[in-house]
């Protein structure tokens, strides 16, 4: 159970995210809407205590995660891995290497750099690139894949850390709808198949309300609304977007939306390794 208390933070005359408490259990998927300022990367961020809060608890495992720091700090994120929206791989390393720096947390800088990796954690990695069809990328150099590519490694570059809570922040908002669905359909293969707890912040409620078990919904750092897709009607889009609910709710403005196919459909693998095969040409 991740548990938040009275969670804020504060920067200057306002608050980015103010006073929000929930309790999530343990395998839930999550999507977190609002519009873009609303404190959807901000409440993120001080999960994954890369921000720190200015009030209010994080518990899990009977621990304060806002108290934390030093090892204990560092042991937490790697049990709470972050996917970007921008990737963040090192461009000039192979796939395989930016995939291995998830296991920073158990080799230290120094012989991650010098890619001191074990045989089986290599096996491991690979393993976590097929999950999500890139075990052929393995040896190619980063900077050369798409973005849905490049977004599918940085989500195995999490699953090797073996995390406990996978935290993906706005995941799909700079892909086309394939490699979206594709990245969408692995998150949610991954919190099923593995149990591990999945909160993501989502741009287009369609997206939302397909692929999560419950959504949250943030107006300027506020808790405006907690519960399952059927529960988040058009009244309330308005009242978490405003005037941009209609936009958001739109079939043809969704990231997961694809021409004649429903976004609850599963690509097979044939599909994922053709869609690979036509990025890299």
């Amino acid at each position: 159970m991740l548990k938040i208390e009275h969670l804020t933070k504060s920067f200057a005359t306002r608050n980015a995210v103010s006073d929000i408490s929930l309790s999530i259990p343990q395998g839930q998927m999550v999507g977190i809407i609002g519009r873009s300022g609303a404190g959807k990367s901000t409440l993120l961020r001080m999960l994954n205590r890369l921000a720190d809060p200015t009030s209010g608890s994080i518990y899990f495992e009977n621990r304060d995660i806002a108290k934390l720091s030093g090892k204990a700090l560092y042991e937490w994120r790697a049990s709470c891995a972050m996917v970007f929206q921008q990737f963040n791989l090192v461009g000039r390393l192979d796939v395989l290497t930016n995939v291995l720096t998830g296991r920073l947390y158990h080799h230290g800088i120094m012989s991650s750099m010098l890619q001191m990796f074990s045989a089986s954690e290599r096996a491991f990695a690979i393993k976590a690139l097929d999950r999500l069809g890139m075990a052929h990328t393995a040896l190619q150099q980063a900077d050369t894949l798409s973005g849905g590519q490049m977004q599918r490694v940085a989500i195995a570059r999490a699953l090797v850390q073996q995390p406990k809570i996978l935290l993906a922040d706005e995941p799909i908002a700079s892909l086309d709808p394939l490699n979206a669905k594709i990245v969408m359909d692995a998150l949610r293969t991954i919190n099923r198949e593995d149990g591990i707890t999945v909160l993501a912040n989502l741009h287009t409620l369609d997206t939302a309300r397909t692929y999560c078990d419950r959504i949250i919904g943030l107006q300027d750092g506020v808790l405006v609304f907690d519960g399952p897709p059927e529960k988040l009607t058009l009244e309330m889009a308005r009242e978490i977007y405003g005037a941009e609910a209609e936009e958001a709710f739109s079939e043809g403005m969704t990231s997961t939306a694809l021409a004649g196919v429903p976004a609850k459909e599963r690509l097979t693998e044939r599909d994922l390794q053709r869609h690979s095969d036509m990025s890299m040409s």
